[in-house]
């Protein structure tokens, strides 16, 4: 198993707008065979720091939705959403596995 952690950097002016994109994104993920661990939105701390977390059995099927995420209406329309609004300054991927007892 590997888990994706992305860390956003977002404008702290428009959590509304980075939070309905995060509420796109979760179902998405799901259908498209991972297993999304939920986006943690800032609370106290830093405002502009958001993080996702998502799994996926390999990086192979990682790299599946990945391929499919990109042809994928909804999907398009979430990145579409995004853009318009500006509500995500920049972010950056990595992928972690997970240890357990």
């Amino acid at each position: 198993m590997i888990t994706c952690y992305l860390k956003y950097v977002i404008d702290p002016y428009k959590l509304a707008e980075f939070e309905h994109y995060a509420k796109l994104w979760i179902p998405l993920v799901n259908r498209l065979g991972g297993t999304h661990h939920g986006y943690f939105m800032p609370h106290e701390g830093a405002n502009n720091i958001a993080l996702a977390l998502f799994s996926f059995p390999s990086l192979a099927a990682y790299e599946s939705y990945r391929k499919e995420m990109a042809a994928d209406p909804e999907c398009l329309e979430a990145f579409a959403y995004a853009e318009r609004t500006r509500c995500i300054v920049s972010y950056e991927r990595s992928f972690m596995r997970p240890v357990f007892e």
